[in-house]
């Protein structure tokens, strides 16, 4: 991988000043990621605490990592991140973050952005000892066709779709619920068992599209966000060996948005030997009750539609119906 030895900050247009991301820049971020989400995807947005805690991970540095601009009057109005994390087993990953705040597209702030993320990443790959295959990552909502339409000016291929499905967690639960396989416990998320669960998820996501193993560190920041419900959460037991998980995660500033109250389902997964026996419906089933109980009007997740686990008809069955897509684009190298 060939790569420039040094990179300029990206420039203009006349008036815009971009700098180097800062640690303290994650208000400055959350900002501009929730005046693109009135654009892009109007019912979520990055809250502060994600934005601080991928800006403090140990494989990123702000300073040659991310980038911000401001706009004229010296409000933020544009920002990248690019990312790399540590230790894959069958592919590099370099992930492209951020965006352009919609009253400042169309004017090249999107073009330059791109074009330093992109050589950054190349750089990034060019360290890696690694000689695994590598791409180069990043995404656009559909309701924002301009992004999309940057990324593959710029030589991004479309490579996967991934909906937004929802269900209405009380209408959903007039159907006799699925029992468990013989022999399987389901029980709430504990921190005991977090690191079963990881290995669970690694092993689980070992033949999803782009998917590497959890580390350590990206799986405990995860699990002690405070938007991550283990109480909402469900694990299926087979004796000690956690065999099948769905977590969930809220964000109530995301209500607002919405519309209404929402857990968001972040992962679902049964390994192998338990899959096609009804263990996703089961736990999924779980999780809606605790939904109810706990007051929520609807459930949310988001599924690649050409899984190999058949997940898209599981949550279909359940009562979930498509809302919104996404597609995940890709430089290979």
């Amino acid at each position: 991988m060939q790569a420039r030895s040094t990179l300029e900050l990206p420039s203009g247009p006349p008036g815009y000043r971009w700098r180097t991301l800062r640690d303290d820049d994650a208000p400055r971020l959350t900002a501009v990621a929730e005046s693109m989400s009135t654009r892009d995807h109007p019912n979520w947005s990055e809250s502060l605490e994600e934005i601080d805690d991928q800006l403090s991970r140990s494989w990123f540095s702000p300073a040659t990592d991310g980038v911000l601009c401001e706009s004229p009057v010296g409000a933020p109005v544009a920002y990248g991140t690019v990312t790399m994390p540590p230790d894959p087993e069958s592919l590099v990953r370099v992930f492209l973050g951020g965006g352009v705040a919609p009253a400042h597209r169309a004017r090249g702030l999107g073009r330059e952005l791109i074009v330093w993320q992109h050589e950054r990443a190349r750089q990034l790959l060019a360290s890696s000892s690694s000689r695994l295959p590598a791409w180069v990552m990043t995404h656009a909502a559909d309701l924002a066709p301009e992004h999309g339409a940057l990324l593959r000016r710029h030589g991004f291929e479309a490579a996967r779709y991934f909906t937004t499905l929802e269900c209405a967690v009380a209408g959903n639960l007039s159907e006799p619920a699925p029992r468990a396989p013989q022999g399987v416990t389901i029980v709430p998320f504990t921190s005991e068992l977090s690191g079963n669960v990881r290995q669970a998820k690694n092993s689980v996501f070992a033949d999803h599209w782009g998917s590497q193993p959890a580390g350590i560190e990206q799986w405990e920041s995860m699990v002690k966000l405070s938007s991550f419900r283990p109480e909402l959460s469900r694990l299926a037991l087979d004796g000690d060996e956690v065999v099948g998980f769905v977590t969930t995660e809220i964000n109530e500033e995301d209500w607002a948005r919405q519309g209404y109250s929402s857990g968001y389902i972040a992962l679902v997964g049964t390994v192998r030997s338990w899959r096609r026996r009804g263990l996703a419906s089961a736990l999924l089933r779980e999780v809606l009750a605790a939904y109810r109980e706990r007051g929520l009007d609807r459930a949310v997740l988001d599924v690649d539609t050409e899984s190999p686990t058949g997940a898209l008809g599981v949550y279909t069955a359940l009562g979930f119906a498509p809302t919104l897509r996404d597609v995940a684009y890709r430089v290979a190298y």
